[in-house]
């Protein structure tokens, strides 16, 4: 825990210093998309979130050291993340 303000955060680091699990990142739009469609999260945070994981997920594809069978999980994760962005724009659940 960073308990000096002037000192930046640090980014967690897995255990294995790899790279998230693509199965985690999966989970975690699945369980976004589930919260929209049943209106039991707000759209601001869920708009939030899948900004957060769009982030990550290409700051992960455009890694050059990731292994290309990797970088194929990754990338649909990130189609699937815009997909849910384009729909909590258009504000269809």
């Amino acid at each position: 825990m960073n308990t000096d303000p002037r000192k930046p955060l640090q980014q967690p680091e897995s255990e294995s210093g790899q790279a998230p699990d693509v199965d985690h990142l999966s989970d975690a739009l699945d369980h976004i998309s589930s919260a929209v469609e049943t209106n039991s999260i707000a759209s601001g945070a869920a708009k939030g979130l899948v900004y957060s994981i769009i982030e990550t997920l290409g700051t992960l594809v455009g890694d050059p050291d990731l292994p290309e069978h990797a970088r194929s999980g990754y990338e649909g994760l990130l189609e699937t993340a815009r997909e849910i962005r384009a729909r909590l724009e258009g504000g269809t659940h």
